[in-house]
């Protein structure tokens, strides 16, 4: 199954605000990066100097951490054939984001945990 990871590039500013917000997504083309976060408005900072991380979406390669599963028929046909084995497994659950081959926010995740080990345990 293929995946697309993400890269950080991470600079420390000299202002107090880069962009007054946590997280802004970038979904434009222009765009290099798909998310800046500014690290101080999770704890609502108020340093003279504030902190980013772009984040970079990117091909994934031995090494690399599996972010994003590759939605695309071939794989979503590949990812229905491994089901169909998984299924045959007794004593193995699968589940997660690798598991189910998705991508998940950790709240979803965190939902979706709970929700299987209440039908499967």
């Amino acid at each position: 199954l293929e995946y697309r990871s993400v890269r950080f590039e991470t600079e420390v500013l000299d202002i107090p605000n880069f962009q007054g917000n946590a997280a802004v997504n970038y979904t434009d083309a222009e765009s290099p990066y798909t998310r800046i976060i500014e690290h101080k408005w999770f704890e609502f900072g108020t340093q003279p100097k504030t902190v980013i991380s772009k984040e970079y979406s990117s091909e994934w390669k031995l090494g690399d951490e599996p972010y994003y599963p590759v939605n695309d028929e071939k794989n979503s046909k590949l990812y229905q054939q491994y089901r169909d084995l998984a299924e045959k497994e007794q004593k193995v659950l699968f589940g997660g984001r690798l598991g189910e081959y998705r991508y998940y926010d950790m709240d979803a995740v965190i939902d979706s945990a709970l929700r299987f080990c209440e039908k499967n345990l």
